[in-house]
């Protein structure tokens, strides 16, 4: 028969490990939490300040070579684009539109003025005056070394600013910069410029298509039409460009597309 006193000591000895068993509980739950936090503060603020910086460094950037540039030349050229819908095959469309592909070599006709862009450089500017944004486009859709600076990223192997066919674009909708988290703002009529040191190109929004499949192809082909929802896109060439981004936010599941059709091209 155990006495009372080696039971009162056995229960306070158990006592003390429950006790501490939970106290080192609480403090790893504790820990992992704040971990945790820190992470989603890092991906939700410090990306997007430090992306948001570096893309409106990289934009000014930019300009400032093309100011000097321009201070360097001495013909301020004329204006000169295609029709005010943007698309079809009209001659004043072509031609305009191939006259500006000859100065900066982005032209459907090739030209001389400008080598295609590297991989991962920065050569043109978006602005989109609805989203208030600004920010550099680059050559590429890589993560590392585009979309995560806060860049918009061109789709290899898509046409260049002002080239018949189409201009396609990617953006991060959250994190890094998250240029096109507002993307869904955009309606019918609303302006997208893209500068490049050699012209500035204008295009018309005309229309939206709210979700598809990551693996939709069809968004970005140069007659863009979506291949899982066959009845958004077009059926006919021109000079488009499109826009894509996840959806919806904070998550990689979809894709959302915008599309706009060219409507005046200026030359630097």
């Amino acid at each position: 028969m155990r006495t009372p006193g080696v039971v009162h000591h056995g229960t306070r000895r158990r006592r003390a490990a429950y006790r501490r068993a939970l106290w080192s509980g609480a403090e790893v739950l504790v820990t992992v939490g704040v971990v945790l936090l820190l992470l989603v503060v890092h991906q939700l603020w410090w990306t997007n300040r430090e992306a948001r910086h570096g893309a409106e460094r990289k934009v000014q950037a930019l300009e400032r070579e093309w100011g000097a540039r321009d201070r360097g030349s001495a013909d301020p050229g004329a204006s000169a684009g295609p029709g005010a819908d943007g698309g079809g095959s009209g001659a004043g469309k072509a031609d305009g539109t191939r006259a500006a592909g000859r100065k900066d070599g982005s032209g459907s006709g090739g030209g001389s003025g400008q080598e295609r862009p590297r991989w991962s450089q920065a050569y043109a500017v978006l602005l989109v005056p609805r989203l208030s944004l600004r920010v550099p486009v680059a050559e590429g859709v890589g993560k590392a070394d585009v979309l995560n600076k806060g860049y918009v990223g061109h789709y290899k192997g898509t046409q260049q600013p002002g080239q018949a066919g189409n201009f396609a674009l990617a953006g991060h909708r959250n994190t890094h910069g998250e240029p096109f988290r507002y993307l869904p703002r955009l309606r019918r009529g609303d302006t997208i410029t893209v500068e490049t040191k050699a012209a500035v190109y204008t295009y018309t929004v005309d229309r939206t298509l709210p979700q598809t499949s990551s693996r939709d192809v069809g968004v970005i082909r140069p007659v863009p039409r979506s291949t899982v929802r066959p009845s958004y896109g077009y059926s006919v060439p021109g000079y488009y460009i499109t826009l894509t981004t996840c959806t919806p936010e904070y998550t990689s599941r979809y894709r959302m597309a915008v599309w706009g059709k060219l409507t005046s091209v200026r030359p630097r």
